[in-house]
């Protein structure tokens, strides 16, 4: 296996923050400085063209240095398959997956112990963007407090095993573990 830098160990890190917060920026970062081979796993579907712009945005700013993998909802598979010796993953963003999953009628609960119990066994450094949603008002419909909750559960649980968890707010980064 290759050695693992300082920045970034093996298994699972955390990167949460708000919407335009610089977490998906400073995810990026952090799998470019391990010198390892990068691999973005991106989650999100271009439904109209303000998402397709979004989505050309950040594949614009990663370049083609990054092995890019497009995958909304099997996320536990592409990264059995793409975490390897050699690489480092990113994955942006959880809360895009979680959509997914509530929009096909998928069992959140048990997708999200799946990815857990993936990331538990993967030896190589994977980083986890996600959007915090639980710092707002309780949402006024059912679907959004659902969605809140799953995130909430989600973030906790990958949390509880990942070695280092940063929050980004105002393109600065906290950490929280590690």
């Amino acid at each position: 296996m290759a050695e693992m830098p300082a920045n970034l160990g093996a298994g699972a890190t955390l990167v949460l923050g708000g919407a335009r917060s610089g977490k998906s920026v400073f995810g990026e970062t952090l799998v470019l400085d391990s010198g390892l081979e990068p691999v973005y796993v991106a989650t999100a579907q271009a439904w109209d063209d303000e998402m397709r712009q979004r989505i050309g945005t950040h594949k614009a700013r990663r370049g083609a240095q990054w092995v890019s993998v497009e995958e909304a909802d099997d996320l536990e598979s592409v990264l059995k398959r793409e975490a390897r010796p050699g690489r480092a993953v990113l994955v942006d963003c959880l809360t895009v997956w979680i959509t997914n999953l509530m929009m096909a009628e998928a069992d959140v609960a048990a997708r999200s112990r799946r990815l857990c119990d993936t990331l538990a066994g993967i030896e190589s450094p994977v980083v986890l963007v996600s959007n915090e949603v639980g710092l707002g008002i309780v949402p006024e419909n059912a679907m959004a407090r659902a969605f809140r909750d799953h995130a909430g559960r989600l973030h906790q649980d990958i949390a509880a095993l990942a070695a280092t968890v940063y929050f980004v707010a105002a393109g600065l980064p906290l950490k929280m573990k590690g």
